[in-house]
């Protein structure tokens, strides 16, 4: 069973024998899917899939553990709603320079996840050089301090990476920063082609009024500073009210209300900051508050997270009964989810409002 854990990396796609997990690379839903998922019924136990995974999302059935039992029929729920058709395994294309190329020299600016899979395809190929651009001392950006301290298994995705920095026709710069220890022009003057792979390095603002008031305080900034990020180490946030609010309902916004609402034993083993554990010994939150526009069906949080928070044991998850409808999502870029996801979606939610007082 494919579970909570799924980076939708697709190294488990090609190692599959009998070509049971979908959706692969290039099917319609691969880029919005929330997951990956094996056909129960076609699987045949093999455990390759298992070995390629970067972050042990895998678990042979007879070895779910109780939290994850939900597991075993989204999977196979994916493929009663889609059936298993063509199982002809892809076509594996190796890359090469065309022949008037001889020679290709790339500059990558930024070390996470987009980075390195480009960094990595790149280098695959011969006669190419490849120059990884790093602002921070270290690689793997959100993959480092973007993931929340409790998801260790999806942090091992670093491992993935680890072997391309090692190749060596890869060079890496790290306390580099574009734009000041060099500029584009002398990266284009000495490349081919710069690939730039930053990411998302501003908030996007709400636009409400009260936005810029103390306490207020933007995702990205609280989530580097409980990873450790160097550049948030001498942040402080006050958590000594009784209630937080977070506004919005994807996944980092699951991630933050857990953090505030488990028990700080929950993290002490855990890569945290030593600031950010410290501040949580002390944090008079015992009420976390998720607002935002769509309702829980069509909510930017992955089913498999909402479950996962509705089955801690340490915190209880609340809803208002009349916020429980199946009403149309707002405009968005999101992808629905598939009528199965959102029953249990639906689910979940009801059961947390029954139990509300």
């Amino acid at each position: 069973m494919i579970t909570q854990s799924c980076c939708n990396d697709a190294s488990c796609v090609a190692a599959c024998p009998v070509q049971c997990i979908r959706p692969r690379p290039g099917d319609p839903d691969f880029t919005t899917t929330e997951q990956l998922y094996i056909d129960p019924a076609t699987c045949i136990d093999c455990g390759a899939c298992a070995a390629e995974c970067p972050v042990e999302a895998i678990i042979h059935h007879t070895e779910l553990p109780d939290r994850m039992e939900e597991f075993r029929s989204i999977n196979a729920d994916y493929f009663t709603e889609h059936p298993l058709g063509d199982v002809t395994p892809q076509a594996v294309a190796r890359r090469r320079l065309p022949q008037d190329k001889p020679h290709l020299r790339v500059a990558v600016v930024g070390s996470g996840p987009a980075a390195l899979y480009a960094a990595g395809e790149l280098s695959e190929m011969r006669r190419v050089e490849v120059t990884i651009i790093e602002r921070l001392p270290t690689p793997y950006g959100l993959a480092r301090f973007g993931v929340a301290p409790d998801h260790e298994r999806t942090r091992r995705m670093t491992d993935r990476f680890a072997p391309v920095l090692r190749r060596p026709n890869v060079t890496c710069l790290f306390d580099t920063e574009a734009g000041r220890d060099v500029s584009i022009e002398e990266l284009r003057r000495h490349h081919h082609a710069v690939i730039w792979a930053t990411g998302a390095f501003a908030d996007r603002p709400l636009g409400v009024p009260g936005e810029e008031l103390e306490g207020s305080v933007s995702a990205r900034d609280f989530v580097a500073w409980y990873n450790g990020h160097p550049d948030f180490s001498d942040h402080r946030f006050d958590l000594s009210g009784r209630r937080a609010v977070v506004i919005g309902n994807g996944n980092v916004a699951l991630d933050i209300a857990r953090l505030l609402a488990q028990p700080v034993t929950a993290y002490e083993q855990t890569s945290i900051s030593p600031q950010a554990l410290q501040a949580l010994r002390a944090s008079g939150v015992r009420e976390v508050m998720i607002v935002a526009r769509r309702g829980p069906a069509h909510a930017a949080y992955s089913t498999g997270e909402l479950l996962a928070l509705a089955n801690l044991s340490e915190v209880d998850l609340l809803a208002l009964p009349d916020e429980t409808s199946t009403e149309a999502a707002p405009a968005s870029d999101v992808a629905d989810p598939s009528p199965s996801d959102m029953r249990r979606r639906l689910a979940a939610v009801r059961a947390a409002a029954a139990r509300t007082p």
